[in-house]
């Protein structure tokens, strides 16, 4: 499958699941994100601001934000900027795609960042990504090298393989709610 069946087939098996059912595996990947050594020693996390479609993190950024430093993204042009989440009174609709973004100063500390949670259409078990196409997240995670990054994913958005192009950047580990498996890190599979 190329790219453009792949964003198709993920499209329509994401539209096919309920809400409901959509935040209870959310809920389980937010679980398991939190209980990975990398993420409970970070003091600088960057999430995201989940759309309807992706793994629900509105519940995590609310659960953690009060003790650690949580920044998310905000699209600005071809870019993502990062500003601290403070609070449900910090977010504003963003102008480019309505997804919520925290107002305030941008965060320019990059190096700061400890770990990223990164969405994404479909994963492989080596760890590669495919987004949306528009390459928001890559030019972002090259500017990241030392930041841990975990893709999280519904099970059925991870496939044996997906095509990847020479500036596409690894996850180095994918969370997911299977049943069958923990995480899926690349180091050891």
């Amino acid at each position: 499958m190329d790219k453009r069946d792949i964003r198709r087939a993920m499209r329509e098996h994401k539209k096919a699941i309920p809400m409901e059912e959509k935040l209870r595996r959310s809920d389980i990947i937010a679980h398991r994100l939190e209980a990975l050594p990398r993420f409970v020693e970070a003091k600088v996390v960057l999430l995201y601001w989940s759309m309807d479609d992706e793994v629900q993190t509105h519940h995590l950024v609310e659960r953690i934000y009060r003790h650690r430093t949580v920044l998310l993204p905000c699209v600005d042009g071809d870019l993502l900027r990062l500003r601290q989440y403070t609070g449900p009174d910090c977010m504003k609709a963003g102008e480019q795609f309505g997804i919520g973004e925290p107002t305030g100063p941008e965060w320019t500390d990059i190096d700061a960042i400890d770990c990223i949670a990164v969405p994404g259409v479909a994963f492989d078990r080596q760890g590669n990504r495919m987004g949306r196409g528009r390459g928001f997240y890559d030019r972002l995670l090259k500017t990241t090298p030392h930041a841990f990054k975990v893709g999280l994913a519904f099970d059925f958005q991870i496939m044996d393989h997906i095509p990847v192009e020479a500036h596409d950047v690894p996850m180095d580990i994918v969370v997911s709610d299977s049943p069958d498996d923990g995480p899926t890190n690349p180091a050891t599979t």
